[in-house]
């Protein structure tokens, strides 16, 4: 009877003494994490939104005059003028002479003038005496007005001529970056040809479709963030809400300024965001997220050094936060990193508490 009884005691003391070895191996396995808690913001709503960069204003550049030749074309596509600037010269040589036509019509309308006043003077001192008829007196008044009228109608035409001179010469009517160009060296031009086309300004605008339900919310000042092409954010202000409503659609254009040294490419198709409101938001660091079968997770850990694993539904994300909707009480503490490694219930060591 004694054997056994010595057996047992052995088994108990070799349970006793293997007891601590594997609680100090199950402490020494445990991952040591960081721990924080939710963070209050005040986050502003967001409107997601996409659509094509277009220039604020577009001019068309057209010729004034016709049947005058091309002579000069002095800037390309992608040139960036001033307004006045000289972009096109058209051949003179036939304006010049029609110039110097009516420049003579001109002087002879004066002299005309000139001898018609002299003799209406002459008639008007002549009248009381009876030395003229009235007759040739009415003769020289009238020839005297007409004189004054045609002086005045070669003056006009004087001044017709020199403004085709100067539409010879063609002028950007505004700053901006020239966009397209048809004017070709030689071409003979008539009234109305487009030659140039240029955004004004270079201002380029987001002209951005969003869903007709956020219109009532949207207004003009509020700030919108554009991804740019090149990948990067560009700072926005809502110009102008499109006021009819797409059919089709059901979506409406929101016109956005974009600052003046932001010049992406027209043409292009983007997205960004409309901030509305600001509103108060829970959030976490995005690292603390934990994505399993599409659903997300945090863990949490209590005094224990034991971590449960809670779902969570998040929003709207922000310079690497993101706000927890539903699932977390706000006192939790959160495991800032390294879930994906954890499963519930499993014991952690806490290298910092915030």
């Amino acid at each position: 009877m004694r054997k056994p009884s010595r057996l047992i005691a052995a088994t108990v003391v070799a349970a006793a003494l293997v007891s601590p070895v594997r609680a100090e191996q199950a402490a020494a396995t445990a991952l040591t994490v960081s721990l924080t808690a939710p963070a209050q913001r005040d986050w502003p709503e967001t409107v997601p939104a996409s659509g094509w960069l277009k220039p604020w204003q577009e001019a068309v550049i057209a010729s004034e005059t016709s049947g005058l030749r091309i002579t000069d074309v002095l800037v390309d596509v992608g040139s960036v003028v001033t307004k006045g600037q000289t972009l096109v010269r058209l051949s003179q040589e036939s304006v010049l002479a029609d110039l110097r036509k009516q420049e003579a019509a001109v002087a002879t309308a004066k002299a005309s003038l000139s001898k018609a006043k002299a003799n209406a003077d002459r008639a008007r001192q002549l009248q009381p005496s009876g030395a003229l008829s009235d007759e040739k007196i009415v003769e020289y008044l009238a020839d005297e007005q007409t004189a004054t009228a045609s002086l005045a109608s070669e003056e006009a035409a004087l001044d017709s001529e020199k403004i085709k001179l100067a539409q010879t010469t063609i002028m950007a009517v505004d700053d901006g970056l020239i966009t397209s160009r048809s004017a070709d060296l030689g071409a003979v031009v008539s009234a109305g040809t487009e030659l140039f086309r240029m955004v004004r300004q270079q201002r380029i605008e987001w002209q951005a479709e969003v869903s007709s339900r956020y219109l009532p919310r949207i207004s003009e000042g509020l700030s919108v963030k554009v991804n740019g092409p090149e990948g990067h954010a560009i700072e926005g202000k809502v110009r102008l809400v499109g006021p009819s409503v797409s059919t089709d659609t059901s979506r409406a254009i929101v016109y956005v300024t974009l600052p003046g040294d932001a010049r992406p490419r027209t043409g292009l198709y983007v997205t960004g965001d409309i901030e509305l409101e600001t509103s108060p938001a829970l959030t976490v660091p995005e690292t603390a997220i934990v994505f399993r079968d599409g659903i997300s997770y945090v863990f949490t850990a209590g005094e224990d050094q034991r971590v449960q694993r809670v779902r969570v539904e998040t929003g709207r994300r922000n310079n690497g936060e993101v706000e927890i909707v539903s699932g977390m009480d706000r006192t939790s503490k959160v495991v800032t990193s390294g879930g994906a490694f954890l499963s519930d219930n499993d014991l952690v060591k806490i290298a910092e508490k915030n």
